[in-house]
């Protein structure tokens, strides 16, 4: 690609991790003023925080674009009619983030299973007062939406000795040795029957909005944990709440939720059994490093005609 088509970058503000682009001829805006006449001749678009507002209207100038790339895994802000119809390709940023949202549903699980909250209340109250704790080998973890954040989590609880069961669109045709059985989606009120712990993991599309609602949480055990790391409304929140006042089950851990940030004063904040993540648990000390690139990297194979990784099969959502 010629240098007089440079690299448009999205972005809200100016950024430690665009001294990264020194190599790569760019320019970075937060609208089609600042891209000027660049717009028409742009090739490569890089969404680093941009609103789909923003992402649709410089879209909308770049007629000669060939490849989107979405800094983050989530793709619900940017899978907007025109992009989706279009032939030009869009990645994303599927697995820059999955280790650490990994870790966190591991920390989540142990969090209820050793009652953590527990142990910092009786010490900032000065109590001595022992309880018994659970073991989590043995007990079983149910994922809905069995992705690479899926498999990032399978991959931490296995090691710890739990039984691993995950939903799949398209159900594998080998066996996984980090699951124990899948199952398709619409068998998932079975699956979260049997679980312990049900770890939301799922992307937001039209399908998965609310896919955790009434039945789901009539399905779940009174002693079972819900977490979910993958897209807030692909969870019904009202159920949610409801079932966490009642103690219809034993727990939340929740990162994402249906509005954020969260407003003052919601009813989750004063819940005794929900931890609760301000959608950070990916917001390791080298997340936007990493994510910057990983983004060069596809910018190599691009120049280089190179398969581009993560693409993303627009009309599916993921």
């Amino acid at each position: 690609m010629s240098d007089k088509k440079p690299v448009l970058v999205l972005a809200k503000s100016q950024e430690p991790q665009f001294a990264k682009l020194k190599d790569i001829h760019h320019i970075i805006g937060a609208d089609t003023a600042a891209f000027g006449s660049s717009a028409a001749e742009a090739e490569v678009l890089l969404n680093w925080n941009g609103s789909r507002a923003m992402l649709r209207t410089v879209f909308d100038a770049c007629p000669k674009l060939r490849w989107v790339h979405s800094r983050s895994a989530g793709l619900d802000a940017v899978l907007f009619p025109e992009l989706v119809q279009s032939s030009v390709t869009l990645t994303n940023g599927k697995g820059v983030f999955s280790q650490s949202l990994g870790e966190f549903v591991l920390g989540a699980v142990l969090y209820f299973a050793k009652d953590f909250a527990r142990m910092r209340r009786n010490q900032i109250a000065g109590v001595w007062s022992q309880f018994e704790v659970e073991e989590i080998a043995g007990q079983t973890a149910g994922i809905l939406g069995y992705g690479d954040i899926g498999r990032a989590i399978a991959t931490r609880l296995h090691a710890m000795g739990m039984r691993i069961l995950a939903t799949k669109r398209s159900l594998p045709d080998e066996p996984d040795p980090l699951i124990a059985k899948f199952y398709p989606v619409e068998d998932r009120c079975k699956l979260i029957a049997k679980c312990d712990y049900v770890i939301v993991a799922a992307p937001l599309t039209p399908e998965t909005h609310h896919l955790v609602s009434d039945a789901e949480f009539a399905a779940m055990k009174p002693s079972a944990v819900v977490i979910n790391v993958g897209r807030g409304p692909v969870i019904d929140e009202r159920p949610l709440l409801k079932a966490l006042k009642e103690k219809t089950i034993k727990g939340a851990g929740l990162d994402v939720f249906e509005t954020e940030p969260l407003p003052a004063g919601h009813p989750f904040y004063q819940l005794d059994n929900l931890l609760l993540s301000p959608h950070c648990a990916d917001n390791t000390t080298t997340w936007l490093d990493d994510a910057m690139r990983f983004f060069i990297e596809q910018y190599g194979r691009f120049e280089k005609s190179e398969p581009l990784r993560n693409v993303v099969e627009k009309k599916q959502g993921y």
